[in-house]
């Protein structure tokens, strides 16, 4: 079947007429109020689910306090390995506890998981008491 044009019943007969009944005119060189309106509600629609979005992206489930927490955990852990590597090689400077300090200060999520905060609980103790240690080398103690 070939389709040469709109030659149908519902074929739209008039110019200015077919053109103003599909929403838009080519010939009016200002919008009317009826086309500005919707455009205006969809502005703060939009604006309404990019903060929902956002304050969705700010909740944090279970998950990822768990991975924060590993994550946290690593990190000292990491950093402990540096001070021993930095003890026995004679090289401990103050940067490296440094860091030791700035990873123990971070905040520690609970995820309800009472295995992981008690190993938590320890890495954290183990790195107060090389804090501590490092304290007393340096007072000459």
């Amino acid at each position: 079947m070939k389709v040469t044009g709109t030659t149908g019943p519902n074929a739209p007969t008039g110019g200015k007429a077919a053109r103003s009944a599909a929403g838009f005119s080519l010939g009016q060189s200002a919008p009317t109020s009826g086309a500005a309106a919707p455009a205006a509600s969809v502005a703060p629609s939009t604006v309404g689910d990019v903060s929902a979005l956002m304050a969705l992206q700010g909740i944090e489930g279970p998950l990822e306090k768990r991975r924060r927490a590993v994550k946290r955990g690593t990190g000292l852990l990491d950093r402990l390995d540096e001070l021993k590597m930095a003890l026995l090689s004679g090289e401990a400077d103050e940067a490296t506890l440094e860091r030791l300090a700035r990873t123990l200060r971070e905040e520690r999520p609970d995820d309800g998981d009472v295995e992981l905060n008690a190993l938590l609980d320890q890495i954290d103790l183990r790195a107060s008491v090389e804090l501590a240690k490092a304290e007393l080398r340096r007072g000459g103690v």
